[in-house]
């Protein structure tokens, strides 16, 4: 067999950082875990290529040479993953479809000859054999979590990995947490389910094997799902491979707030790498988080919880939300607020949405309230249902926090007031490597002479190199990033 696996376009976004990568010449954050995942899961025997649309062009020739197409995908890309679906009908390829956007809604998708569901460990297996045997079926789905120690290393020889700024792999699957618009949980479970530290080290060994040094993100749902296991195993374990191998890579994952409240897995954390954390705060709003059910945020100083992550060596990044049925006039102010006194630089503010299948999607569905608008980008402007907020007012709101945070004065004090607290860990001597050197040239060119409001850059240029000199390539970097969302917020 011939199978081309391919990675539909994502859209321009905050996630998407399209416009800080051209400083460092790449074109893509992350690569497609989830396909080189399935791609090690099929025969050896079979030939294999891999198109990322963020990278390079799907031709038709391409299509036309495979036997079948592998297509997965999430909902922010839904419009490029039709387009592919419709292309692949047009040249009468075959086509097999799953990830979490079919897995939620595949009844969306006609021209789908095959849609393999859920987790791959467990359904695609079903459908070689029918494969083999001549007769696949249309869907293969599974309510079973698989033992993730199955799962074999990806094949990350499939991809050109120059092109990206940072590679991925997985330690765990599922949240303990069962916030009502999160779909993890509904896919992945609530019971985190791990692979063995070896495994995970042996995964590190052959990325470290292909010549790869830089930021590695762990694409958890939630890291710090199994504490104990972390703790007692897999991070001593880490922090010897990365000693001993001099700390070739940083990671990056995603955690719940209450890290801040484990010294011991802070410190374990640190001590192995870890140097950027995303924590879903959501919102300054005690109504808003009981309403959706963000207990673990609750009976606690959010502000204080972020700073000690900051001081402790974690870059955090967090996600806020707007919309929630709780919210007042005085949310849009609140949000402003707490994101400039946390000093938390990369925020992600979008609009609430109500993904499928998920308990927010029910509840709008029980009370009529549901629009036939998702996108699964929820910094688009949009909602799929409707807000108990004057829509203008809440639209307004939104647009009035993004254009805020992310001006030149209010984003580099907050950059400088992040500066402050956070403590840079000792093995990250953070120094600019020689082939940063035209990325820093680029950002003195363009934010220094070029744009509109410079003496902004600059006066965060000074601050940074005379009072924390070891902490100023990170400053540039968040300089970089800053030019980045004021892009996508002029759009909003």
């Amino acid at each position: 067999m011939k199978i081309l696996l391919v990675y539909p376009e994502t859209p321009a976004s905050f996630w998407s950082f399209k416009d800080a990568l051209k400083f460092v010449a790449k074109k893509v954050a992350e690569p497609p875990l989830g396909l080189i995942t399935v791609a090690a899961l099929l025969p050896k025997e079979w030939e294999k290529k891999l198109i990322d649309m963020n990278i390079s062009n799907l031709e038709n020739k391409h299509i036309l040479w495979a036997d079948y197409v592998f297509l997965s995908g999430m909902n922010i890309q839904i419009k490029s993953f039709r387009e592919v679906i419709r292309r692949c009908n047009t040249l009468s390829t075959k086509i097999v479809v799953g990830g979490p956007l079919a897995t939620t809604q595949h009844k969306d998708f006609p021209g789908v000859d095959h849609f393999v569901l859920n987790e791959a460990e467990n359904t695609l297996p079903q459908f070689l054999e029918d494969l083999k045997n001549g007769n696949p079926k249309h869907v293969y789905s599974s309510e079973e979590f698989p033992d993730i120690t199955r799962s074999p290393a990806p094949l990350w020889e499939l991809l050109d990995i120059k092109r990206y700024a940072s590679l991925s792999l997985q330690y765990s699957r599922g949240c303990p947490y069962d916030c009502d618009f999160c779909s993890i949980t509904m896919l992945n479970g609530r019971t985190p389910r791990t692979k063995t530290s070896l495994q995970f080290i042996n995964e590190l060994e052959t990325i470290y094997g292909l010549g790869y040094r830089g930021p590695i993100s762990i694409v958890d749902d939630n890291f710090i799902g199994n504490k104990r296991k972390l703790k007692e195993e897999t991070l001593p374990h880490l922090i010897e491979w990365s000693k001993q191998k001099k700390y070739p890579f940083s990671f990056i994952t995603e955690v719940s707030v209450n890290l801040a409240d484990d010294n011991e897995l802070m410190d374990k954390m640190i001590s192995a790498g870890f140097n950027s954390v995303f924590v879903g705060i959501e919102t300054p709003s005690a109504d808003g988080l009981l309403e959706c059910g963000k207990s673990q945020n609750l009976k606690r100083n959010l502000v204080s919880s972020v700073k000690k992550l900051q001081q402790k060596g974690f870059i955090v990044s967090g996600g806020f939300i707007v919309g929630f049925d709780t919210d007042s006039s005085a949310i849009f102010q609140n949000q402003i607020d707490f994101i400039q006194d946390s000093g938390i630089v990369s925020a992600m503010v979008g609009l609430l949405n109500a993904p499928s299948g998920t308990k927010l999607f029910k509840k709008m569905q029980s009370e009529n309230r549901l629009l036939d608008v998702f996108s699964g980008n929820n910094m688009d402007g949009y909602m799929n249902f409707i807000p108990k907020m004057n829509y203008q007012e809440l639209i307004g709101g939104y647009s009035r926090i993004i254009k805020t945070i992310y001006a030149q004065r209010e984003y580099y004090l907050r950059v400088k007031h992040f500066l402050n607290n956070y403590k840079l860990p000792v093995w990250n001597k953070n120094k600019i490597k020689l082939k940063e050197v035209r990325a820093f040239m680029m950002l003195v060119w363009l934010l220094g002479t070029l744009e509109k409001g410079k003496k902004y850059f600059w006066k965060l240029f000074a601050f940074s190199l005379f009072r924390h000199p070891n902490k100023f390539p990170l400053a540039m970097t968040m300089a970089v990033y800053g030019y980045h969302f004021r892009k996508i917020a002029a759009k909003i």
